[in-house]
C-alpha cells in the first residue's frame, strides 16, 4: 500500500494487515472515519457522506444517494458476519433508521433498483443478525413483486415512470425475492433476463430493453454480479440444473471478458464506483454457495474465488495509506489517486450519479473497496 505521496513505496506497517480479516477491518474503519456522520447533527443517527473530502452541501446531506447507503448497510452486515460485536449491530439499526429518516417519505422511492438494494441489505441484517426490519422489508418486497409487467413480456421497470426494463432492477429484485420465498417470481425474472438480455457473442448480460424492443447493449460488471447472485440463489433453493449451468457460463464469460491477469478490469466513480464490488460480492457467493459436484460446478466455484482474491490483492497493493487507513482506487489494477478540494464533484443527473474528476473522492469507490475486502475474507 503506497503512502499518500504517489511513488514513495509500500506501507511499512503492512504486517498488521496480512490477513483478509484485518484488511477488511481497516477498510471498515476508513469508511467510518472519513464518511459516516450524524444526519443533520441529530443524536442516534448515522449516514455516509457521499464524498471525501466533502463540500458543504455534501456534509449537509443535500445529496445522499439512496442506493449507496443501502450498500453501506450491506457492508456492515458483512463486517458483523466476520467479527460480531454489539457496536456493529447498533450501527446496523442506526443506519437503517437514518435511511428512513433522510428518505422523508418512507422506505420506498421511485427507482426499483434502489428499492431492491435496500431490501437486500435490510433482509440480510434481519436474517443474519436479528436486526428487526420487518416493516421495511415487507414494503420493499411488495413494491418489487407488484412491479412485474407481463403486458410487456415480463421484467420490472428501472423506475416508475420509465419505459426501460433493466438488469440493475431485475437482478437484485430476483435475489431478494428468492431469499424471501417468492421463488416463482424470482425464477421468472431470471428466465426473462436469460431469454432477453444475454449477449450471444460474449455470454455476458446486457443492460436492458425498452418497452418498444430497443436493447441497450452496454456491459456493466454489476449486471453480471446480480445475475450470478440470482441464479445461485435459485440453484440452492430449486435444485434445477439450468440455474447452475447459467452460472457456469456466466463465470466463464466474466473471466474471459471482464478480467485482466485475473483482476476485474475497469472501474470508475459515481454510481460506477460500486459496480465491480457488487460483481465481487456475488462471485464470492458463487464460490462459497453454488451447489453441485460436477466438474463444471467445481470449475465455476474455483474461477469465481480466484477472481475475487486476485482483485482484492491488486486493490490492496494499489491503495494509498492516509493516516494509516486505506484509500482504494477506482481501478484496482492502478495506483489510487489522492482526492482534493480542487477537483470537480460527482453530480446527480437523469437518475444516475456521475463521477468526481478524481473518482477516489466518491463514497461509492471506497464502499466498493471495502466490499471487495469482505468478499475476499469469506474465501481466504
Amino acid at each position: 500500500m503506497p503512502d499518500g505521496s504517489r511513488g514513495e513505496g509500500y506501507w511499512q506497517d503492512r504486517t498488521m494487515h496480512d490477513t483478509w480479516s484485518s484488511r477488511a477491518d481497516a477498510a471498515e474503519e476508513a469508511v467510518f472515519s472519513r464518511h459516516v456522520r450524524r444526519l443533520w447533527g441529530l443524536p442516534g443517527t448515522a449516514l455516509g457522506v457521499v464524498a471525501w473530502p466533502p463540500v458543504r452541501r455534501e456534509r449537509l446531506f443535500l445529496r445522499w444517494h439512496y442506493w449507496w447507503q443501502a450498500h453501506l448497510i450491506d457492508c456492515v452486515v458483512d463486517a458483523e458476519e466476520r467479527a460480531p460485536s454489539a457496536r456493529r449491530r447498533r450501527r446496523l439499526a442506526r443506519i437503517a433508521r437514518t435511511h428512513r429518516l433522510r428518505n422523508l417519505t418512507g422506505w420506498t422511492n421511485s427507482y426499483y433498483d434502489d428499492m431492491a438494494w435496500l431490501g437486500l441489505s435490510l433482509e440480510r441484517a434481519q436474517r443474519l443478525h436479528l436486526v428487526d426490519n420487518r416493516t421495511a422489508i415487507a414494503a420493499l418486497e411488495s413494491e418489487l413483486f407488484d412491479a412485474w409487467d407481463p403486458a410487456h413480456g415480463g421484467g420490472i421497470r428501472w423506475s416508475r415512470k420509465s419505459d426501460f426494463f433493466n438488469v440493475p432492477a431485475n437482478g437484485p429484485a430476483a435475489v431478494l425475492l428468492a431469499r424471501t420465498g417468492k421463488l416463482w417470481r424470482a425464477q421468472a425474472m431470471a428466465d426473462w433476463i436469460d431469454a432477453t438480455l444475454v449477449d450471444p457473442t460474449t455470454g455476458l448480460v446486457l443492460d436492458g430493453i425498452h418497452a418498444d424492443g430497443r436493447v441497450e447493449t452496454p456491459i456493466y460488471s454489476y449486471c453480471q454480479g446480480v445475475v450470478l447472485g440470482a441464479e445461485t440463489e435459485l440453484a440452492i433453493s430449486l435444485g434445477d440444473d439450468k440455474h447452475r449451468e447459467r452460472v457456469h457460463r456466466l463465470v466463464a464469460a466474466v473471466q474471459q471478458h471482464l478480467t485482466r491477469d485475473g483482476v476485474i478490469i475497469g472501474g470508475g466513480g459515481g454510481d460506477g464506483g460500486l459496480f465491480n464490488g457488487i460483481l465481487a460480492r456475488y462471485l464470492a457467493l458463487v464460490a462459497t454457495s453454488l451447489p453441485g459436484d460436477t466438474d463444471e460446478d467445481h470449475e465455476a466455484r474455483s474461477v469465481a474465488a480466484d477472481i475475487v482474491l486476485a482483485s482484492a490483492e491488486a486493490a490492496w497493493d494499489n491503495c494509498l495509506s492516509i493516516e494509516g487507513l486505506p484509500l482504494f482506487g477506482s481501478d484496482w489494477s492502478a495506483i489510487a489517486k489522492l482526492p482534493s478540494f480542487g477537483a470537480s464533484i460527482a453530480r446527480f443527473s437523469a437518475g444516475t450519479v456521475t463521477s468526481s474528476s478524481v473518482p477516489e473522492r466518491d463514497f461509492s469507490v471506497q464502499l466498493g473497496g471495502w466490499m471487495l475486502m469482505e468478499a475476499a475474507h469469506t474465501l481466504g
